[in-house]
């Protein structure tokens, strides 16, 4: 058991603990049940689990798994394309995946083989800052071209 202030009180059995947490107002939170005897400790519950769930939001702003999408035209211009690599590079840093889309539309779903180049033109101005690696391969679907990367 340990108290408020976390001074080891030793092993205690669960009456007496019960009792010296009603004594201080405090209550008697149960820290880990996988060792014998479990570990418990006096304070108040209210703050615990503030801090419980403060720790869970830490660790999920921490992975950083969100999909970020970037969205290529047929006739983007190659200042435009290395805005747009900027861009990418910034959410990959920041731990993000990257949907490229590559929008097709009317006669431009004739010219694919165009539009293929585009994103591997995209992908070389990207590769010269941050290493990529493709999570999947170019998918052509009913509007155009996608792929996810991630940082390498």
């Amino acid at each position: 058991m340990v108290d408020e202030t976390g001074k080891q009180l030793g092993v205690v059995s669960l009456k007496d603990a019960l009792q010296l947490a009603q004594e201080r107002h405090l209550d008697l939170i149960q820290v880990t049940e996988k060792v014998v005897p479990p570990v418990c400790r006096l304070g108040d519950y209210g703050k615990y689990l503030y801090w419980q769930e403060k720790k869970q939001k830490e660790i999920r702003k921490q992975k950083g798994g969100q999909i970020k999408g970037i969205r290529l035209s047929f006739g983007i211009s190659p200042h435009d394309m290395e805005i747009r690599a900027k861009q990418a590079e910034k959410f990959l840093n920041q731990g993000n995946k990257v949907l490229i889309e590559m929008v097709l539309r009317g006669r431009e779903k004739a010219l694919s083989h165009l539009a293929r180049q585009k994103v591997s033109r995209f992908l070389e101005i990207l590769n010269k800052s941050v290493p990529v690696k493709l999570e999947t391969d170019l998918k052509k679907g009913s509007r155009g071209f996608t792929m996810i990367i991630s940082k390498q």
